[in-house]
């Protein structure tokens, strides 16, 4: 069965998620998180990826990021994930794949998703019970967005510009973010449209890309499809 092609608009923000083959360890050390920032940065200034808000895990990463080109984002990923593997390889001794096959991506609306997903990801490490805060975990943007440190990776997404008219104001803004109540479910649909290549958004907004893209772009409904028959095209006539 052909995989599906993703989904892709220039000046769309995607979320991103690779994860590591069979879940295993992606990152061993701080040489490899740094090695991996490096490249992540080089190429997407190479193939025009903005990216927001990131995190390493331990055997996945989160991305957020605005493409300029469709293919921005996809040939982004190749290459770094190229790049990292053979560095893991060599430094490691070790042979083979390191990442789970394609991976999974979903195309954000901008309004009431966009800054959900910046703290999705950043909320990452505290999910797993690996710090209290997100601002405890070295590897995420989370300095940047929430406490202003200076990072050459990130560039800030018109939403998130749009929480007060300066930076210290900004950032107090963002951090309240964090602490308001996590929405589950909100962060099951950003887990399931990005496992599924789907359309993170509201009705409108799907329907906007569906339109677009000339696609389907949300879950298919399980089940065969209705036959339709003369007898339900009236019933059907009779609804309308």
């Amino acid at each position: 069965m052909p995989r599906r092609a993703r989904l892709s608009l220039p000046g769309i923000p995607w979320h991103i998620i690779q994860r590591g083959n069979n879940r295993s360890v992606c990152f061993h050390a701080e040489e490899d998180y740094q090695f991996y920032l490096h490249y992540l940065k080089e190429f997407a200034d190479k193939f025009g990826c903005a990216i927001h808000a990131y995190v390493l895990m331990t055997n996945h990463v989160h991305l957020l990021l605005t493409l300029a080109e469709v293919d921005s984002a996809g040939l982004m990923m190749k290459h770094l994930g190229q790049r990292y593997v053979q560095y893991v390889n060599r430094t490691y001794k070790r042979s083979g794949t390191l990442w789970e096959g394609r991976f999974r991506s979903c195309l954000t609306q901008t309004e009431d998703y966009v800054l959900a997903c910046y703290r999705y990801i950043e909320l990452n490490p505290v999910r797993a019970g690996m710090v209290m805060k997100p601002q405890d975990y070295r590897w995420s943007s989370y300095h940047a967005n929430g406490l202003g440190k200076a990072n050459a990776i990130t560039t800030p997404h018109e939403q998130y510009q749009r929480l007060a008219r300066n930076d210290a104001d900004r950032r107090e803004a963002y951090r309240a973010l964090f602490r308001a109540h996590v929405d589950e479910a909100l962060t099951d649909e950003i887990r399931e449209a990005t496992n599924g290549n789907f359309v993170l958004g509201s009705k409108k907004f799907q329907a906007q890309i569906a339109k677009a893209l000339g696609r389907r772009v949300t879950r298919g409904v399980a089940g065969r499809p209705v036959e339709q028959t003369p007898a339900t095209d009236k019933r059907q006539a009779a609804l309308l």
